[in-house]
């Protein structure tokens, strides 16, 4: 093939190889040119995409940081108060008192909780916390809003064990 190739170069006549060697490098410049104005174009429509995702992935550090101290926190001992006021006193210290609608007690084991527009992220750190005090989550709906990241939810919590 490279033979051919080069008994065809040899066939040509010295203003035809001068001529071809011209095209060739001004379509190996116009290819250049092509490709460097599609990568600048590229790099400016994801310019933006590059600052959000930068954004999104400090919120996940913090996040992570935060999952990472409260880990490392001591174990709550189970608590025995009312149900009612333990439901109300953890939302309030997780920062979730004024999304809280409404907790119905069933019983003295079991109560539902309502939040209007909740950070989901909080809320389930809130339902962690619930299940660190000997309360689990029995039953839950969950609707997304339209504002990203927040719902609503109602859940039903019963205590774990024995009274």
């Amino acid at each position: 093939m490279i033979a051919k190739l080069r008994d065809w170069w040899q066939d040509r006549a010295p203003r035809e190889r001068v001529a071809l060697a011209v095209l060739a490098a001004l379509l190996g410049v116009a290819l250049y040119a092509w490709l460097v104005v599609s990568a600048s174009q590229a790099r400016a429509q994801l310019r933006p995409r590059v600052t959000g995702l930068r954004a999104e992935a400090a919120r996940l550090d913090r996040n992570a940081l935060e999952i990472q101290r409260l880990r490392a926190a001591p174990a709550l001992a189970a608590s025995r108060s009312d149900l009612r006021t333990l439901l109300q006193a953890q939302a309030n210290a997780a920062g979730l008192g004024p999304a809280l609608t409404r907790i119905d007690v069933q019983d003295a084991d079991h109560a539902q909780a309502a939040f209007g527009a909740v950070p989901f992220a909080a809320w389930l750190g809130w339902v962690d916390t619930m299940q660190a005090q000997h309360v689990r989550l029995d039953s839950v709906r969950i609707e997304a809003l339209s504002k990203p990241g927040l719902v609503s939810a109602s859940a039903t919590f019963a205590r774990a064990g024995p009274r």
